[in-house]
This record gives C-alpha cells, structure tokens and sequence, in this order.
C-alpha cells in the first residue's frame, strides 16, 4: 500500500509539472514588484512588527516571509517564484489525496479528484500569478489543519495530531483573510460523522480564533482600501454572485460528472454531493461580496475547486461501474481527453493570456534599460505603482524617472502602451 500511494504522489506531482511548464518562461506580473518590494521590508524577522502593524497586510504574513526567502535566494528571477508556486500546488494537490484518510471521501475518490485538481484550468490563476499565491498558502495550512482534524477525530492518531491541525490553523489564517472560513469547513466532519461532543468541543477554539480574526477584520475596516475603494462591499449582489460562481466552477466537467451520477442514480454518492455543495458555497461566499463584477476570480476558486473535484471523480467512479464492454479503453479515453483538455487550454488561451498582463510592464523595463534620463508615462494601464517598484527593482533607478504629467523645460524620452 505504500508503495501504491508513493507511486500515485509522483504522478500528481507530474500531472501539476506537466500544466504549469509554461510559467517557467514567463515573466513576473505587474502586481508582483510592488509585492517583492514590500516584502523586502516586511519579510525578515526585523520587519515582523511592522508587518503586524499593518491594517492589510498583517493578514498575508506567511506570503511575505515566504517572498522575502526566495528574492534573498534568487533575487527577481522569475523562475525562483513560479517554481515556489508550482511546488505549493504540488503540496496542495498531495493534501488532496491524503484526504482520502477521512471515510466520508475514501481513497477511490481522492485518488480521481487529486488527478484531476493538479491540472484542472478553472483555478489556474492561483498558479500561474505568484501575487496570488495567499490562495495556495492558505490551502495547504487550511487542509494540512483538515487533515490532521480528521485524523484526530477519527481516532486515527492521538492529540499531536490535534495540535498540529491548531497550529496549522494559526498560519492559514496569517495567510489570507479569507481563511476565517476555514472553521465552517472544518466543521463538517463533526457533522458528516455524526461525531460525539468530545469533538464539538475541540473545535470550538477554531471557531474562536475564525471568529476573533472575522471581528478584527471588520472593525478596521475603515482603514482597509479593501473596504474603502468600492471593490468589495456588505451590499454587493452577493445573491447574483454566489450562484454565478458555483454554476461556473462546475462548468463544464462538474457538470457532466454531476449529471452523470444524477441521471444514474448512484446512490452511494449522496452524502459526498451534499458535502461539496456545502463546501463550494462556504468556500466561495467570502469572495461573493465584490462590486466590480458578478462572479469570484478564478484565483480565489483554488479552495473551492477541490469540492468540484469531489464531483469529477464521483462521475468517474459512475462511468466505471456502468461500462460493460470496452470499459477499460473508453475510461483511458475519457481521462485522456480531460486531461488534455486542461492541460492544452493551460499551454494555450492562458499563457497568451499572461503574457499580455505582463507586456505593458516588460516593454517599460526596455524601455528604461536604452535610455539615461526621464521617461514620459503618456499611457498606460494603472496602477503606477506597479512601473515604480518595477523601475526600482529590476533598473535601481529612482521612481522620479518617471513623469506622469507631460514635462514643459526638459527633454524626456516616451512611454505608450495602449490596449492591443
């Protein structure tokens, strides 16, 4: 049995290397040099305070120490940082599979969703934009916590379990504000295993420290741009958001293995559809409160996909049980043709998509590397602090290079990126 779950984490950690090649040729996105830069400052121990003194920013600390290692290490080659994320979601999607521990999931179906979960598009930004890397490192502390949660529960193991999925909790919560959900999920094996008041107990001190985090949260939200720049509000349209989502998350391979598991009427899959249903819209509700558009980016569907993942491999199971003839080479051809279809579409429409978000930033660089003096900045996509810190760190030439008003006595060389 070893030797069997040794051979399925190599292939995961393939089936992940295998989608995300591409981002080992990418450059950095736009948002990432400021987030190097601040990183620098907040990411050794001498800078901790500083960090916790920070209305924002306190909440993404294990991103910023984690940064600050790799620019220390590497300096600002993009490779160093989308290898750390790479190997985030290998982590991640080996989470995935160990959950298969817990009887509710079983090792049948984490085995299918892991698979699937290492290559699936839908989350892709997570990966393939180091800036969003909080996602990763929210969800390999929040299901390491699971996890080891279940393990305890279960009594599979004994209370060191209980104090690593505690102390796993502490560091997911300083990895995304959004980790305040996390102890709504980890309710959910006290209530699919109808556990006893021992464990409801235990879990009241996620609950407390989910809770004390939610309320800090939003007693300073009036020092949080968050809050205060109109993208993400209490009155937004969350009921349009929610569903829009959840319908988009599924889209398309959950739907069909959703479908299929419907229309053939397997029952045994009940209680594991009841069970992601919960876990989507618990995952997704704390990103459905935007202004700007009606449904949650992709970056920060990376917790809730794993549910969606749930349903892919529930579907696969379905398909297995009802082929007769040929059940062998149609199963290979089914799996082929979605792996392939993530993997191509990952190659493809998004690392196009990408490398465009970088270009504007990449053809500033060159730009600021043929000329000595001033750049003019006629037109360009916000926000500027992006081609400051870019400027800074990839150039040491100070942010005043850049005039953002026409100059009137001095010469100064040309910047335009418009909308191609």
């Amino acid at each position: 049995m070893r030797r069997a779950h040794t051979l399925i984490l190599l292939l995961l950690a393939a089936l992940a290397l295998a989608a995300y090649a591409p981002v080992f040729h990418q450059p950095l996105l736009q948002d990432d040099y400021p987030n190097i830069e601040q990183a620098r400052i907040y990411g050794p121990v001498s800078g901790w305070p500083a960090m916790f003194d920070d209305w924002i920013l306190r909440y993404r600390a294990t991103f910023y120490v984690l940064t600050f290692w790799i620019s220390r290490g590497f300096g600002l080659a993009p490779a160093a940082f989308y290898a750390a994320s790479v190997v985030l979601h290998i982590l991640c999607t080996w989470l995935v599979y160990a959950l298969g521990t817990w009887r509710v999931i079983g090792w049948r179906i984490s085995a299918v969703a892991a698979v699937f979960f290492a290559v699936a598009e839908g989350h892709q930004e997570a990966v393939m934009w180091y800036s969003a890397s909080p996602e990763l490192l929210m969800f390999l502390f929040g299901f390491a916590s699971l996890l080891c949660w279940v393990r305890f529960i279960e009594r599979q193991g004994g209370w060191g379990w209980y104090a690593v999925a505690l102390a796993s909790f502490v560091l997911a919560l300083l990895s995304r504000e959004s980790a305040v959900v996390l102890a709504a999920l980890l309710w959910l094996p006290v209530w699919a295993g109808r556990s006893g008041p021992r464990a409801r107990v235990l879990w009241l001190p996620f609950a407390g420290m989910a809770a004390l985090e939610a309320f800090v949260i939003f007693r300073d939200r009036a020092n949080s741009f968050r809050f205060q720049n109109g993208s993400f509000s209490l009155s937004a349209p969350f009921r349009i958001t929610l569903p829009v989502s959840c319908a988009r998350l599924l889209w398309v391979w959950g739907l069909l293995a959703l479908l299929l598991v419907l229309l053939l009427r397997m029952k045994q899959y009940r209680q594991l559809l009841a069970l992601s249903a919960i876990w989507v819209v618990l995952a997704l509700l704390p990103y459905s409160f935007l202004t700007y558009m009606h449904r949650v980016p992709s970056r920060q569907t990376y917790l809730a996909s794993v549910a969606a993942a749930w349903v892919v491999a529930a579907g696969f199971w379905t398909l297995h049980a009802r082929l007769r003839l040929y059940r062998r080479a149609a199963l290979a051809a089914v799996v082929v043709t979605v792996l392939a279809a993530n993997i191509g579409y990952l190659w493809t429409a998004k690392r196009r998509q990408y490398l465009q978000r970088a270009a504007p930033t990449e053809a500033l660089l060159t730009v600021a590397r043929k000329v000595d003096g001033p750049i003019y900045m006629r037109c360009y996509p916000p926000p500027r602090i992006v081609y400051e810190a870019a400027l800074r760190l990839e150039t040491g030439k100070p942010a005043s290079t850049l005039l953002w008003e026409r100059p009137q006595a001095r010469p100064a060389a040309e910047f335009c990126w418009e909308a191609r």
